[in-house]
């Protein structure tokens, strides 16, 4: 299940720009949601890399 996780952030942007397109913003007036997504799913995947190290898996 976690080889999958790749998939989150690749969603999450998907969203994002449909939401953007939407609206009528383009990609430079947005790219600070992208930065989010980006820390955002780093730190989780830091905290399961961490999880998987600590219990030995």
């Amino acid at each position: 299940m976690i080889r999958y996780f790749f998939i989150i952030p690749l969603l999450l942007s998907l969203i994002w720009l449909l939401y953007l397109r939407a609206n009528g913003w383009s990609i430079k007036q947005g790219y600070k949601g992208f930065v989010y997504i980006a820390v955002i799913s780093a730190v989780i995947a830091a905290f399961y890399t961490a999880m998987m190290f600590l219990t030995g898996r």
